[in-house]
């Protein structure tokens, strides 16, 4: 047995990053600015029934893991009984030697329930029971003991503009939840004039939620900009759009207004039309953004629902996507540049899933950084990158070709509560590549520099850069 593998000097491998993370990063609190995490679950306190309902459901990269390990699918998103999907998975840990899933298993297991075991299929029963007793009964594991726990200040779900916010509000009216919750606005469907039978319902729903009706793109125009004033009332001051790339087929509101009515009689866009209709909205948005103050997110770079037999099965997030190989320089390029010119680009955080593109597009942001102290962000690593060689590679990244002193660092992007720990997993690897440079010589010993410099991305600049309101 090897107890105590969550350690206090875990993934810290020398005395610098050690003196670093336990001195300066450590007792930072968290902004999580970018995740998955139900407002309903933070409004109703949400009791979790067992350690697969706080840990598995929805988790896609244990999904992705299990089924290379050979589950059954019934075990995995099916309808499988939810202790006999825990132990499929207990099953599987020890298989996931060096890859993540391994580090932040055991790391939640340590940081939630104080368990020391390595999980596999001789500790799982026990491990399975000692959990689930303390999720029963301690405080500490309902969401808001969970969001104080982890002195989580503030955090940003991801909300559609139809959403009527109902549990932010709550939120936002009651005095005993510390934890700054916030809208973003994630307009993801205000695109998808490709997809008639899904878009259509969805216009419906937005002009419902704006209370207007929409009977022309400039009514749909007037809907979308009536939500986002709506999301700032409610604290909003993010918004955020998941793509395989941004486009630049820049067209007058007249032919985006041609697209939007043919779609809205039952015709589906081409895929230049599409384009054409996504570069004018996401422009549109922007200038939202700017005219408030936001931040504007891009998660780009991915393939989705690549298994056309398990998305027909069982359908779209299942863990079927990738990163992509898509070009994205030129088009970000001219995308960027056309708000620039019209003084309309708002602060702008990039999120690349392939690293073939980590220096194209950190060096293409640097082209736009203007008035604001890191304005354009290149975003931690996302996705299959927020392990420890792509968070290195991230970090290496920025700090050659920009800089790192105003990074706004670490995010969750999760659909689970227990992923806070990834701030940690981060922190921790910061410290280490800090503390490696500083006793190579590569940077100065001075604690106060340096300590600075880690608290500051651990915490302060997230703070600084996003005008979230933060106690």
């Amino acid at each position: 047995m090897a107890a105590n593998f969550i350690h206090d000097d875990f993934m810290l491998t020398n005395k610098t990053a050690r003196t670093l993370y336990h001195t300066y990063a450590v007792d930072q609190p968290i902004i999580d600015y970018h995740n998955h995490l139900s407002p309903q679950d933070i409004a109703e306190d949400r009791r979790f029934r067992n350690l697969f309902d706080i840990w598995m459901d929805g988790d896609h990269y244990k999904w992705r893991a299990m089924r290379a390990n050979g589950i059954a699918e019934e075990l995995v998103t099916g309808d499988g009984d939810e202790k006999e999907k825990f132990l499929a998975f207990a099953a599987t840990v020890p298989h996931t030697l060096r890859n993540p899933l391994y580090h932040w298993s055991h790391l939640e297991l340590k940081r939630f329930f104080d368990i020391d075991e390595l999980l596999s299929p001789k500790t799982a029963e026990a491990i399975w029971d000692a959990a689930n007793d303390q999720i029963a009964s301690s405080d500490d594991l309902t969401v808001r003991g969970i969001l104080r726990k982890f002195n989580v200040t503030a955090l940003c779900t991801t909300d559609d503009p139809t959403d009527d916010l109902g549990h932010h509000r709550a939120i936002a009216e009651d005095d005993s939840i510390s934890t700054g919750v916030f809208p973003a606005f994630r307009p993801d469907w205000a695109l998808f004039v490709d997809r008639v039978s899904e878009f259509n319902p969805w216009v419906d729903k937005l002009a419902s939620a704006a209370g207007t009706s929409i009977a022309s793109f400039d009514d749909y125009l007037d809907a979308l900009r009536k939500r986002h004033d709506f999301f700032h009332e409610c604290g909003a001051r993010l918004s955020d759009h998941g793509m395989e790339y941004v486009p630049d087929k820049f067209c007058s509101q007249e032919t985006a207004a041609a697209i939007f009515d043919a779609t809205r009689a039952g015709q589906t866009a081409t895929p230049e039309q599409f384009d054409q209709f996504s570069t004018f909205m996401l422009i549109y948005l922007a200038k939202l953004d700017a005219e408030k103050g936001w931040t504007n997110q891009f998660h780009m770079g991915v393939w989705r629902n690549n298994n056309t037999r398990l998305f027909n099965e069982v359908g779209r997030d299942l863990g079927c996507d990738s990163m992509g190989d898509t070009p994205q320089g030129q088009s970000l390029r001219n995308f960027l540049d056309k708000l620039d010119q019209e003084n309309a680009l708002p602060k702008t955080i990039v999120y690349n899933l392939n690293p073939n593109d980590n220096y194209l597009l950190s060096t293409m942001i640097g082209n736009f950084q203007r008035d604001v102290p890191g304005k354009m962000q290149f975003g931690s690593g996302w996705w299959y990158l927020d392990q420890k060689e792509g968070m290195q590679w991230q970090i290496n990244t920025l700090s050659n070709t920009g800089l790192l002193s105003r990074f706004i660092g670490m995010l969750t992007d999760s659909r689970s509560f227990l992923s806070f720990t990834r701030h940690e997993y981060f922190r921790r690897i910061l410290c280490d590549m800090i503390g490696a440079d500083v006793e190579n010589g590569e940077l100065p010993n001075d604690l106060e520099l340096i300590g600075d410099l880690v608290s500051r991305i651990c915490y302060q600049n997230a703070k600084d850069y996003l005008g979230l309101v933060v106690a």
